[in-house]
């Protein structure tokens, strides 16, 4: 059965609505972190860096999608950006990866969708660069495709995304707020006990600290212990990884237990100009922030790093034997290290806040966090 858009679907099949006020973690009064976050607090603070959607709903099966970032408006394999990957623990099927640690450059735009689909991605990927006007002798493309894995909620197996679909959620890339939640490849997750999805946030660095902005956005299908702010919500709120083993150990009767395997896919974007090694070592720091959020990155866990910056762009096939560029020294990177941190860290409570309840394959049902239920654990 083919997938529909979610505007003619969703309604009927998740409980409430897409278009419900869901708030963001700073609606209710936490700001997590020292540093400001941008205009939208999202990626797509970093000027140029756009984002779009392609969310499949169909039938009681069919809960996947894709979201891609592209990193500016132009035709990236033409104006590569520099870019570096890390990788918090491997299980997961990720594609592209190894060129761009080996090469230091990012030439296509990054797409995200469900396990299964990852080949799909990468050939309509590689369809869409090669159509771009100027690439008409382009004969290697290096397609960079993330996932997790959506078939508790998704029928995986059946392989619905097409390339239509990826090719889609290209075309469908914005600058501006960015939709949170159930939404693209983030519409069968779940994180930490709850519905995860799609989470965006970011941060601003002061005139002082070099004024530059870094945006970071997540697909969210993790297990952990919920930790907001500080605050151990997922033990106040009884959901969190092996609730079951520790309760029956104290002889008492578990009522649920969250997963603890997952993955997630993390993608951090600055206007810094930062080198393909510090780029890297930018990206080592996003673990820190989903740790923050009561990640344990188990053994199942697929959790990729994907950081790249706007300066310093490489032609493809450059007229000069050299070229200089503007780098950040080392010891000026640090503030850009706290904003991966804390910017990871907000995106995934995003990620959880935004997502509504979803029923999905064989009639599973995965709850969205309860707002009220957790207002009340924060007030405390």
């Amino acid at each position: 059965m083919r997938a529909i858009s979610p505007m003619l679907g969703l309604g009927i099949l998740l409980s409430g609505s897409m278009l419900e006020a869901r708030p963001r973690i700073r609606d209710l009064g936490v700001r997590p972190g020292v540093l400001q976050p941008g205009a939208h607090n999202a990626i797509t603070d970093v000027e140029g860096v756009r984002v779009g959607h392609r969310t499949l709903v169909a039938g009681d099966s069919v809960r996947t999608g894709v979201t891609a970032i592209l990193p500016h408006s132009g035709n990236v394999f033409q104006s590569k950006v520099p870019a570096a990957v890390y990788v918090g623990n491997g299980f997961g099927k990720a594609a592209g990866l190894l060129q761009v640690q080996e090469l230091g450059n990012l030439e296509t735009p990054i797409v995200l969708t469900n396990t299964l689909n990852v080949g799909t991605a990468v050939e309509a990927v590689v369809a869409w660069v090669l159509r771009q006007p100027g690439n008409e002798e382009v004969r290697s493309v290096n397609a960079v495709v993330g996932e997790t894995n959506d078939g508790y909620l998704n029928d995986i197996r059946g392989q619905h995304v097409t390339h239509e679909d990826v090719w889609t959620a290209l075309e469908a890339a914005t600058d501006g707020e960015v939709e949170e939640g159930c939404v693209g490849a983030g519409m069968g997750t779940r994180a930490l006990g709850w519905k995860g999805g799609i989470g965006t946030a970011s941060r601003v660095l002061p005139a002082g600290l070099g004024g530059y902005t870094l945006g970071a956005l997540v697909q969210s299908n993790f297990g952990g212990v919920l930790t907001i702010d500080g605050v151990r919500v997922g033990e106040k709120l009884g959901r969190y990884a092996y609730r079951r083993e520790l309760e029956a150990q104290e002889g008492a009767e578990a009522q649920r237990e969250a997963p603890d395997d997952g993955s997630c896919m993390i993608v951090l974007a600055t206007d810094a100009p930062l080198s393909p090694r510090n780029l890297e070592r930018l990206a080592r720091r996003a673990v820190l922030g989903l740790a923050r959020a009561g990640s344990f990155m188990s053994n199942g866990s697929g959790d990729f790093v994907i950081a790249f910056s706007t300066r310093n762009r490489e032609a493809y096939a450059p007229q000069e034997r050299e070229r200089s560029v503007q780098l950040l020294h080392d010891d000026f990177t640090s503030p850009l290290f706290l904003a991966a941190v804390e910017a990871v860290e907000e995106a995934v409570y995003n990620s959880l806040l935004r997502a509504t309840t979803v029923t999905g394959y064989r009639g599973r049902r995965v709850e969205a966090i309860p707002i009220e239920r957790l207002r009340e654990v924060l007030s405390r």
